[in-house]
């Protein structure tokens, strides 16, 4: 066996151990979250035995807490009882319609839903008290294998809300219903971009070079920030014409759009001539780059701010290609999101 043969056998065993260990963690995490969910009914069953149900609920915690303690050790704390009950009572109504993907159809049995994710993630969608979120952010979790830091990063930048805040109402049970749903280009963009992870704080002085340095060496978390079907393709792509030369600060692909996404980034206030220059880029992308069987380019200004009446009278009224976003490089709170947005 030569050295690439004995690489390459050496590859697949890994590939299938690797492989093994996934499926047992899923299993794992399905057979506890079943588990789990049906501890809770049995908890809740109990309780509706008793005269008095808030006292009796306690009690049947707290035995059934040193009961499970001394047969299985850690892990059944009277808090940790208590959650398996509250998960019960959460997912026990359909209130979710995140359902098991592979099927493509959502299941009627309630236990079926929950076998998706861990129980960490479930421990963080429980707190999420708006019905619509909470499902959106499940359904997201499930179609992007997202972990629960992922979970947690995509919450705290309010992901649910930005998307909600561009969406009309058809359009805003759809996120909860069927997450988020990419087929044409407005449903890619988001307005603004949450760029915390590049640790640039909010009245720092930096660069438009510095801004995309730290995108770059930051590439994996802007990719979950850009969102679904995003490949990274180039940075400081030349473009050359009438022996002039141009550099589009980043190159995107969209596997579920079929078309490239190009970005410029402006570290002050937008200026029509920022929206003009990319109307050049796409231009250029349209005419040599994309074949025959893509779709129009899309090109992204992103600016740490702007006029919505530059943007409104610089591009068509009929424009699906141009967009301008803002960038913040802190987590604002939801309220903040509404202002940034004009939201009314």
């Amino acid at each position: 066996m030569n050295n690439i043969d004995r690489k390459n056998f050496h590859s697949q065993v890994v590939d299938l151990l690797k492989s093994a260990r996934n499926k047992v963690v899923r299993s794992v995490n399905q057979t506890m979250v079943i588990t789990y969910f049906e501890i809770g009914r049995m908890i809740v069953d109990k309780e509706q035995d008793g005269k008095e149900r808030a006292a009796y609920g306690e009690n049947v915690i707290k035995n059934l807490s040193k009961v499970l303690s001394v047969e299985f050790g850690k892990g059944f704390s009277e808090r940790n009882i208590e959650q398996m009950r509250q998960f019960y009572l959460a997912y026990s109504i359909p209130q979710t319609l995140s359902a098991v993907f592979n099927s493509g159809n959502p299941s009627e049995n309630s236990e079926n839903k929950m076998i998706i994710l861990s129980w960490s993630h479930y421990l963080k969608l429980m707190r999420i008290e708006d019905l619509n979120e909470r499902n959106f952010y499940e359904i997201e979790s499930y179609k992007n294998n997202w972990s629960l830091r992922q979970l947690q990063r995509q919450f705290d930048s309010a992901l649910y809300t930005r998307l909600v805040l561009r969406r009309n109402k058809a359009k805003v049970n759809e996120l909860s219903e069927k997450g988020l749903i990419i087929e044409k280009p407005i449903d890619a963009i988001k307005d603004p971009y949450i760029l915390e992870f590049i640790g640039l704080r909010e009245h720092t002085i930096y660069s438009e070079n510095e801004l995309e340095q730290e995108i770059i060496d930051k590439l994996e978390h802007f990719l979950l920030e850009l969102g679904n079907g995003f490949t990274f393709v180039a940075r400081q792509k030349r473009i050359s014409f009438d022996e002039k030369h141009f550099r589009i600060d980043l190159v995107f692909y969209n596997r579920l759009l079929k078309c490239f996404v190009l970005i410029d980034l402006k570290i002050g206030e937008l200026k029509h001539q920022d929206l003009g220059q990319m109307q050049m880029y796409v231009n250029y992308y349209d005419r040599e780059i994309k074949l025959n069987d893509e779709n129009k380019t899309i090109g992204i200004v992103l600016c740490r701010d702007k006029s919505e009446s530059v943007v409104e009278y610089t591009l068509p009224e009929n424009n699906e290609q141009i967009f301008a976003s803002k960038y913040e490089t802190v987590l604002p709170s939801k309220e903040d999101l509404k202002s940034l947005i004009n939201y009314k």
